[in-house]
Parts: C-alpha cells; structure tokens; sequence
C-alpha cells in the first residue's frame, strides 16, 4: 500500500538549494568567478576616491560580498566598495585618518541597520516609474562614462583589443552559453597580450593587490564623545546612500528577474556587512548595480554567485595576484561597455514612447538623468526626481477638486457638492469658490464625493464657515466618510482659534 507521506529522501530533494543543480551551480561559479574578475580595478579605483590603499578597498568587496551573501535579501545581488560611499567617506580619511574611517563604518552599519528595522525600506514604494527608468538610464550613461579614461591617452593596441573584447562577447554566445562570454574575452585578451608581449595598461597598474588575509580589529580610534560627534554626520550620510542605492538595485533586479525580495532584510543586511568590513579594515560599501548587471546578464539568480564574487576575489588578490596584474585593462573596459548598452532601457527614448508618454513623466525622467550624470550620484538624482515627480503629482491633483452649486426650488437652501481629493494643494482655492453674499441663510457643504487629506483641507472648510458665520449664515457639513470625520472632528476649529 503506497502513502501519501513523502519519504525522508523525497523531503530532502524538496528542500535542497537551487545552486545544487550541475547547471545551476555552473552558472552560479563561472558569474562569480567573471564579478570577481570585474571587482578589482573597481574596488582599487574606488580606494584611490577615498584616499586609502587598494587593500582597503578591496578588503571591502571581499568581506561586503560573502557577508552579504548570507544575510541580505536579494539573492544574486553583489554588494562590495562602491563610488557613492568613496564620496561620503572621503572627507574622513583625508582629515582624520584610517582609523576614523573605520569607525564611520562600522557606526554606519548600526545605523542601517536600525533604519531597516524601523521599516525605511517601505518608502521604495513611493520611486515612481519614471524615476526607476531615469535612475536606469543614468546608471548606464555612468557606467560608459567611467571607462572613457581609460580609452584616453593609451597604447594604440587598446583599441583593437577592446574592440575584440566586445566582438568576442557578442558573437560567442552564438557558439555556446555553457561559459559566459565575458570570461572567455578577459581570458583570450589576457593571453594575446602576454603571449605577443604587448605593452598596454593592466590591472596591476591600478594598484598593488594585498598578499595576505585581512586581520579583524577594532578601529585606532579614541572612544570618546569627540569621536562620535566626528563620525555620526559621515555615517548617517553613508547608511542613507548605501540604502538607497542597495534598495534601488533590488528594486530593478527583482523586475529583471521577476522575483521578489525582501527589502527590509536588506536594509538591515547591509548595515551587518558594513560593521562586519569595519572590523576587517575595509571602507564599507553597498550594492553595485554594475558588477550586479554582469552578475544577472551572466544567469546568476542565487547567493552563491554573490559569495563566490567576494571569495574569488579574495584568491585572486592574494594567491592568484601576479596572475591577475597582468590583465589588460582593455578586457574589462570591454565588458563593462557591454553592460553599460544592456543596462540602458532604449526603449524609454524611443519617438513612439516619448509621444504616448504624458510630458511630466518625460520631465522626472530626464530630470533624474541630468542630476545623476551631473552629480556623479545616483542617490541624488532618485531624491530630485521622485520629488519632482510629487510636485507634478500634486499640481495634477490640485485640479481635481470641483465645487457645484444647487440651490433649492424655493430659495432658501444652497448644496454645495465637492467632489475630488482635499490636501494642502487642491485645498487653496477651496475658499474661492463659494458664494458667500448672494447665497440664502443655510448651506450645505456635500463631502460625500471628497476626502480630507490633511489639516490644510481642515482649515479651508474652517474658514469656508466663519465667512458665511460673520454674515449670520449657517452651515452643515455632511457626507464625510469615517477617515475625513476624524481628521475634522479633531482640527476643526483648533487651527485658528475659532469656534
């Protein structure tokens, strides 16, 4: 007789990882293997921002990726040193020194981690479509933009070599995907270079790569209130950047793969790794989009991959690092050239597109993308573009509250019917559009069709009653839903002094 109980092998099979899959894990190492590669010149470019050695920065990507691997909530998400942190940190390293840059850090960590338990998260809800699309599109004019330096004043064979590398990524693929095309153009390129002896810029250029593991400590800091009030204005800049960033990626990942994640695990994730790093002597980081980008576009959608980009890293860089120097920088221009034109949604700019759009959401769009590429920061450019976005959200909505007046058959009861949403905006020209003289001596005020939103609504229908009170009128309001009554019941009359 068969059961219905799945057997203990059965449950087993049901709960084991996706990654355990031959393809799967295939997929997972080879992303990360190709993430690991792409991380160097960046976290060593991303030191030199802040003011501190390559291992400094590097340490950050390796520690950032496999902490983060386990606690975040995006899988397949990479977090590692990043652009936007070098900024905030800056300042701290080239007045104070390491060691307050390392307690920056670490109280950063805390902090974002009490942001994500008080639910900051939640607020992603309100980036609006077009600013995700501007914040896109600004990512990969960024992405391009910050290869340009190192396709100027170079050898003459960078340019066939990079030529080659985006060749080779864009036809391989044709001939298999059991390996992804941005490993076999770095491994080709490098052996081509070093076989024909051809002198172009490396990744060992960039920076010396560390030779030993990273040793845990605290921070060569006092521990006073000095020191505190030195590092909380940095910290509390870099905990907002780096959840901005780190959520927007998640944002835009979980459309990419249609999948789900979990944002306030995130948040709080992000503030675990960074205190992790600190105590590894590394500058922090968030989530970067780009490595991330290269990560997906390769097939990876489980933490493996993102443990394995900080893993790898950290042998390439110590065991591996002479190996590694050689790469020509060429390689990894190509691909992130590559990843640049993928990340850039070219349908967003299309006539066709841009004509069905309505004008405000090409307005938050470009706006976005203008404050991001002047800038330099992405967070910056989703702030003014989401604000931006409610300024033209408010200013439609203004003009959808309507007044109507029916006066009663033998004069002397007007119904004044408002229909439409009453806040601070539409609620101004409220008091405008009522005929205190001429009406008869009792009015009604119809609220069945409108909301109040706000005390602004409040104190227009306040002052809505005291004109027609100082000409002896009265006035019923009715129709509030329960949300409106309350908001009422408890301001009315307690916003100017009136009764």
């Amino acid at each position: 007789m068969s059961s219905s109980v799945p057997s203990p092998v059965a449950r087993l099979r049901g709960a084991r990882p996706p990654w355990l899959s031959p393809k799967v894990f295939r997929t997972e190492v080879l992303a990360g293997l190709v993430v690991g590669l792409a991380l160097i010149p960046e976290a060593i470019s991303f030191s030199v921002i802040a003011g501190v050695a390559p291992e400094v920065g590097l340490f950050a990507a390796c520690t950032m990726a496999m902490v983060i691997a386990f606690v975040g909530g995006r899988p397949a998400m990479i977090s590692a040193s990043t652009g936007a942190v070098a900024l905030v940190v800056a300042p701290v390293a080239r007045e104070h020194g390491l060691g307050y840059l390392i307690a920056t850090v670490i109280l950063a960590g805390v902090f974002q981690i009490a942001l994500g338990a008080l639910g900051v998260a939640r607020l992603m809800r309100f980036v609006p479509r077009s600013v995700m699309v501007g914040f896109v599109n600004a990512l990969g004019i960024l992405l391009f933009s910050a290869q340009i330096p190192n396709l100027l004043d170079v050898p003459w064979p960078v340019y066939p070599l990079t030529a080659a590398g985006l060749a080779l990524m864009v036809f391989f693929p044709r001939l298999t995907k059991a390996v992804p095309a941005p490993l076999v153009s770095i491994v080709i390129l490098t052996v081509i270079t070093v076989a024909a002896g051809i002198a172009v810029p490396t990744v060992g250029d960039k920076g010396k790569l560390p030779s030993s593991l990273p040793v845990p400590g605290l921070p060569d800091v006092p521990f006073s209130l000095h020191t505190l009030t030195v590092i909380a204005p940095y910290a509390l800049a870099m905990a907002l950047v780096g959840l901005m960033e780190s959520l927007m990626t998640a944002k835009l990942v979980d459309e990419m793969t249609d999948t789900r994640s979990n944002k306030t695990r995130e948040s709080i994730g992000q503030g675990i790794a960074n205190i992790v790093t600190g105590f590894f002597g590394g500058m922090g980081g968030c989530a970067m989009i780009g490595q991330t980008m290269i990560n997906v576009k390769n097939g990876a959608r489980t933490r493996l991959s993102t443990f394995l980009a900080g893993f790898f890293l950290l042998i390439l860089c110590i065991v591996l690092g002479p190996v590694v120097s050689r790469i020509p920088m060429a390689a990894l221009v190509a691909v992130m050239v590559l990843v640049s034109v993928g990340t850039f949604d070219w349908h967003s700019i299309k006539p066709a597109t841009l004509k069905r759009l309505p004008i405000g959401e090409t307005t938050v769009m470009v706006i976005t993308v203008a404050v991001v590429v002047a800038t330099g920061n992405l967070s910056i450019g989703v702030v003014v573009g989401s604000l931006t976005a409610m300024v033209i959200f408010a200013r439609r909505v203004a003009h959808l509250a309507q007044v109507t007046a029916v006066l009663d058959p033998d004069g002397t009861q007007v119904v004044y019917s408002v229909t439409g949403e009453l806040f601070f905006a539409s609620s101004n020209d409220l008091v405008t559009q009522f005929h205190y003289a001429a009406d008869p001596d009792r009015v009604v005020i119809d609220l069945t069709a409108a909301h109040v939103w706000d005390a602004s609504s409040v104190a227009a229908l306040d002052a809505v009653e005291n004109k027609y009170k100082q000409r002896g009128k009265s006035v019923e309001i009715v129709g509030l839903n329960e949300p409106s009554a309350r908001i009422h019941r408890t301001l009315s009359g307690e916003l100017t002094g009136s009764n």
